[in-house]
C-alpha cells in the first residue's frame, strides 16, 4: 500500500513539474516574439537618423505614460533643446513672461533699481521665464540658476550655495523663496551675491505657515525682516501674475490656452541691501 501511494505521489510531482516547465517555456517564447514588435525602426544597432551618435536611442518623450512595454519602447528621443524651443514658443510662456515684465520688472526701472546695464541674478528660475522677461526688456547680463538646468536660459546651481563671488550682482530676483528647503540660507546667499545698495526682489505666490506670525498682514513683512537681516524693505505690493503650473513635468500641455496656467495675486517685495531706512511694521510706513 505504501509503495502504491509513493508511486502516485511521484507521478503527481512529475505532472506538476512538466506543467511548470511548459508554462515557463511558453512565457519565454511569447515575450521574445512580442518584444520584436516593440523595436522601432531605429535601435542601438540602427541609430536614430537625426541622432546617430546618441548613446540612448530609446528614451522617454513627451507622450502620455505608457500602458505597456511596447508603448514605452516605441517612443522616440526628443532633445532637450527641442523641448525648450517648443515651450518658449507656446502662448502660455509668452503670457507668463509678459506678466512678469509688467508686474515686477517695469516698476523697478521707475525706482531706478534696474537698467539695461544691470547685472541680474534669477534664483530658482525654473524654466527661465524671468530670464526671458529681463532679456526681452533690454537687460543683457542676466544669469538664471536652479537645481535643475534648463538650457539655454537656466544653469544648474544650488540656491543655498550659489557659485558666485560676493557683491557681483546689482539685482537678485526669485519666485522660489516660499519653496526653499532652508529659507534662512537661501536669503543669506541672495544677500551675499548682491552689492551694497543693490536690490533684492521677491515674488511670492503663497506664504509658508512656518514663517507666519498670528496676523497675516504683518506676517509677510516680519518674515522678510527676519530672513533678510542685511537689507531693508523699500516697497511691498500685490500684483497679478500669470503663473504656469507643472511647467517642467508636462511642457507640451502649455500649447493649450486653458491648461497649466492661472492668474493669481502675488506678493512682491523690493528690498535694498544696507539701505539706511527705518520701517514701522505696525503702521507699515517707510520714511
Amino acid at each position: 500500500m505504501e509503495r502504491h501511494v509513493q508511486r502516485l505521489l511521484n507521478r503527481v510531482s512529475l505532472v506538476f513539474a512538466t506543467a511548470a516547465t511548459l508554462s515557463l517555456l511558453h512565457l519565454f517564447f511569447r515575450s521574445s516574439s512580442s518584444s520584436s514588435y516593440c523595436i522601432p525602426s531605429y535601435s542601438p544597432l540602427q541609430p536614430h537618423p537625426n541622432h546617430p551618435h546618441h548613446p540612448q536611442t530609446l528614451t522617454l518623450a513627451l507622450t502620455p505614460f505608457p500602458r505597456s512595454s511596447c508603448d514605452a519602447a516605441s517612443r522616440s528621443f526628443v532633445p532637450l533643446e527641442k523641448r525648450s524651443a517648443k515651450l518658449r514658443s507656446s502662448a502660455a510662456w509668452r503670457r507668463h513672461v509678459a506678466s512678469l515684465s509688467a508686474a515686477v520688472f517695469s516698476p523697478l526701472r521707475a525706482l531706478r533699481l534696474l537698467s539695461n546695464s544691470s547685472r541680474v541674478l534669477c534664483v530658482s528660475a525654473g524654466a527661465g521665464q524671468s530670464v526671458a522677461a529681463l532679456r526681452d526688456s533690454g537687460v543683457a547680463d542676466v544669469t538664471g540658476v536652479d537645481l535643475l538646468d534648463f538650457p539655454p536660459l537656466v544653469s544648474r546651481a544650488d540656491p543655498h550655495n550659489l557659485p558666485f563671488f560676493d557683491g557681483v550682482f546689482d539685482l537678485a530676483f526669485t519666485p522660489g523663496l516660499a519653496g526653499a528647503l532652508f529659507p534662512t540660507r537661501f536669503a543669506a546667499e541672495m544677500e551675499r551675491t548682491v552689492r551694497q545698495g543693490g536690490a533684492i526682489v521677491l515674488a511670492l505666490e503663497w506664504w509658508p505657515s512656518s514663517l507666519s506670525p498670528p496676523s497675516l498682514s504683518e506676517a509677510r513683512t516680519e518674515g522678510i525682516w527676519a530672513l533678510f537681516r542685511r537689507s531693508s524693505i523699500l516697497e511691498e505690493s500685490s500684483k497679478d501674475i500669470t503663473w504656469i503650473a507643472h511647467l517642467m513635468s508636462h511642457p507640451e500641455r502649455h500649447e493649450h490656452e486653458s491648461r497649466g496656467q492661472k492668474e493669481t495675486k502675488a506678493y512682491v517685495f523690493v528690498l535694498v541691501k544696507n539701505m539706511m531706512v527705518y520701517c514701522n511694521i505696525s503702521k507699515r510706513e517707510i520714511w
